[in-house]
């Protein structure tokens, strides 16, 4: 490894190895390069690859860090590498190495988003309340943001003095019970367990320290306090912490993100280093002098201001249009433009604040065959996959109830809800026979798979599931969309090869799809313009890039951003979110609003968003779009 490869800034972060260091990197200022060529500078001057950890938010970042950091490792030949993981994944190891203490079996289940919603379901309809009233999405959050606050629910009651807190308190010790059947936990439980087994057990703390001598967190910015407070515990006398960040990249505030967390660094670990890396090695000038301008209203920042000595670069073009059809079809015609200058389809992307934005936009993609591809279709999410997995847990782990009611139901096997009913209450005695016989059939398939997956590797298993289940059969005998579904499957096998390898290579690959986020979902080898929202796009970057609906009230968006942005955390977090749009262009930048919108079924007349007058006027080139108004006559703004 050669630092010689690294800026003078970033030389100085890699060679800081004792001690607390921050590194306030901006954007496309190569922060997980320095990151894992400080891991890799570590291990080279003989620190045990096993007692470093990189912490990071998605599997993709975690992937990517540790493929870097094996690179650069090559010519040394070691047998081991740092742990570099997710927070989540991390939760997992640390509750499965600690069950017993946790009260918990080692192969607990991990209940994705759609299981958690249908236990919340149950638990608020077990109380005796509609759903419909009492939304199931909307307690889950509620709990959820509890949770990520380090609120237990003995800690809620405490407060709990109003009529609405009172209910949420027994909602979610419902919700909780019914993950407790299940034998599960959700997501914020993965932290919020795993964070109290650090707190209340001192040897269970000190191990983790003792084990993990060096600690990197990356995109400290964005962390909880759950995972600030794990990232305390974790901490040892020694304080070997080095945490990346950026506090004008900093949006996920809805989810509990804290700013604070980095801003206040240097008050939890005095004496750390700080060091700025400003040189941006991403984007054209033009794009960064946009950007610059745009963040440095925000006060509640660590000031930097980002440069780079690329020269050239084309102008940022921003579009009025007449309506939303308009600026899709703006977008879909510079989109085939870029493509035939040379641009690849799959390095554009289209960017907007609100889901609901994309619809125009797919439209205008299928009228001009521009193919496309929407960042938030989990693969694991999909019904067939999680049917091939729910036999995986199943054979692991005959605890969960849900999964055995999705395994037993497909393929059907004529085992209704009354009898699962029964099943589940455990009265199998009652049943009639040939009833009996059908779950006994079961049970030994499941056994079959248990067998088979303690001599056979992840890939092997999960074919031997498509095949024995009768999965294969079933949707190759089907219709055109089944086939489709059965591909899925298939491609599920490819996946799981490489973890064939590893030990427990199949308990691994289901905490993995577990845990899968947005971004795990846009492999390389999907082709096609990207469209996502501002918030998904976050760690990416494109060489061209279209940020749409800039509109006051949709960009900043209402609910976030009055008063004026600038004036309160709320707005501040808008301003950063469009900054992190921007960023996200490597050569050309696109900015488009809408003289009119149709929003909830209502047309409206807008105004342009204020973070376009925020762009000096020399970066700018103005364009215009055809449109038409609602009699159907041209129109033309200019």
């Amino acid at each position: 490894m050669n630092i010689t490869d690294l800026n003078d800034k970033q030389r100085s972060a890699v060679l800081h190895t004792e001690g607390p260091l921050l590194i306030v990197a901006g954007a496309g200022a190569g922060k997980t390069k320095t990151l894992t060529y400080r891991v890799a500078h570590l291990i080279e001057n003989g620190v045990a690859p096993e007692s470093i950890l990189a912490i990071t938010f998605t599997n993709k970042a975690a992937r990517e860090m540790r493929e870097r950091t094996e690179k650069l490792l090559e010519h040394l030949h070691i047998h081991t590498m740092p742990v570099m993981t997710t927070f989540h994944s991390l939760g997992v190891l640390i509750i499965r190495e600690n069950a017993m203490r946790a009260g918990l079996p080692k192969f607990f289940t991990i209940a994705d988003e759609s299981d958690a919603i249908s236990i919340m379901k149950d638990a608020i309809v077990s109380l005796g309340l509609d759903p419909k009233q009492f939304e199931p999405r909307r307690y889950k959050n509620i709990i959820s943001r509890q949770k990520g606050d380090f609120v237990t629910p003995e800690e809620f009651e405490k407060n709990a003095e109003s009529f609405t807190a009172d209910t949420i308190l027994k909602i979610w010790r419902a919700y909780e019970a019914g993950l407790a059947a299940e034998k599960s936990l959700d997501f914020d439980d993965l932290l919020l367990r795993s964070v109290i087994l650090l707190r209340d057990h001192a040897d269970i703390r000190e191990s983790y320290q003792r084990r993990f001598k060096y600690l990197h967190i990356d995109e400290y910015q964005d962390t909880n306090e759950l995972q600030y407070a794990m990232t305390k515990f974790l901490v040892g006398p020694e304080k070997n912490i080095c945490v990346v960040g950026d506090s004008d990249q900093n949006i996920y505030s809805w989810r509990g993100a804290n700013i604070k967390n980095i801003l206040h660094f240097e008050r939890d670990f005095p004496g750390a280093k700080v060091v700025l890396l400003e040189e941006n090695y991403r984007s054209t000038k033009a794009i960064l002098e946009a950007a610059n301008a745009v963040i440095e209203k925000n006060t509640m920042r660590v000031p930097k201001d980002l440069f780079t000595s690329r020269t050239g670069g084309e102008k940022i073009t921003v579009c009025e249009a007449f309506d939303e059809r308009a600026e899709a079809r703006y977008v879909a015609e510079a989109a085939v433009a870029a493509r035939d200058a040379g641009v690849p389809y799959e390095n554009i992307a289209v960017l907007y604040r609100a889901n609901f934005q994309s619809r125009a936009l797919e439209e205008a993609m299928l009228d001009y065959h521009i193919p496309y591809h929407v960042l938030g279709t989990k693969f694991f999410e999909r019904r067939e996959v999680k049917d091939v997995l729910a036999y995986a847990r199943l054979a692991l782990s005959r605890e969960s109830l849900s999964d055995y009611k999705r395994a037993i139901g497909f393929p059907s096997r004529g085992v209704g809800k009354g009898t699962l009913v029964k099943v589940f209450a455990g009265q199998r005695d009652t049943l009639p026979p040939a009833m009996k016989k059908k779950l006994a059939d079961f049970d030994a398939l499941l056994d079959k798979i248990l067998l088979f997956s303690e001599q056979h590797p992840p890939s092997e298993v999960i074919k031997y599931i498509i095949i024995e289940s009768g999965i294969e059969r079933t949707l190759a005998q089907g219709t055109d969309e089944e086939q489709e579904r059965l591909e899925n499957v298939r491609e599920l096998v490819t996946l799981a090869v490489k973890y064939d390898s590893r030990e427990d290579g199949l308990t691994h690959l289901i905490t993995d799809a577990a845990l899968a986020s947005d971004q795990d979902s846009l492999t390389d080898k999907s082709s096609g313009v990207r469209l996502m929202t501002v918030h998904a796009a976050k760690g990416l970057e494109f060489d061209t890039v279209f940020v749409v609906g800039l509109e006051t009230d949709l960009f900043p968006h209402r609910r976030r951003a009055s008063p004026p942005a600038g004036g309160t955390e709320e707005a501040e977090e808008e301003r950063r979110l469009f900054y992190v749009a921007i960023t996200r262009a490597k050569e050309k930048l696109y900015l488009t609003h809408a003289s009119l919108r149709t929003i909830f079924g209502s047309r409206q007349i807008n105004t342009p968003s204020e973070f376009l007058a925020d762009i000096p006027l020399h970066l700018i080139d103005s364009d215009t779009e055809l449109g038409s108004d609602e009699k159907g006559r041209f129109v033309f703004f200019d």
